[in-house]
């Protein structure tokens, strides 16, 4: 616990104040080049605090990646709609969830590849019939 005592004690407010940080707006304008790659650290680390106190309090600002899940299936189409008849089903269907059949919209087993790469926990949507 004393080495982190330390440096925010003594070794950060040193290296603060030694930072060429000019008193008036003019002084900006005097720094030298050794003086502005200086400042680049301590910009760099605010900026990035900056920007992950934004990606944490603003989360639906950074939801703007768009990601598609269907990348081959009726790509023609605005909406992908099947429409299956219950009497066509024999006892079983099983029906693709994950989008990455072969034989869409029946699932192929595709989903446990998918999972495998993704971590993810998709599966088929089972129907079944009674007697």
């Amino acid at each position: 616990m004393e080495p982190i005592a330390s440096l925010v004690k003594v070794s950060i407010p040193n290296y603060l104040s030694g930072l060429p940080i000019p008193n008036t707006i003019g002084g900006w304008f005097r720094l030298g080049v050794r003086d502005w790659l200086s400042l680049v650290p301590p910009t760099a680390l605010l900026a990035g605090l900056g920007y992950m106190s934004y990606c944490t309090f603003c989360p639906e600002a950074t939801k703007s990646i768009k990601v598609v899940v269907n990348r081959k299936i009726k790509k023609d189409l605005p909406k992908v709609v099947d429409f299956i008849d219950v009497e066509d089903l024999t006892e079983k269907a099983v029906f693709c969830r994950c989008w990455k059949s072969k034989n869409w919209p029946y699932c192929d087993g595709a989903h446990a590849a998918h999972n495998n790469e993704t971590c993810d926990n998709v599966g088929p949507l089972i129907i079944t019939k009674k007697q």
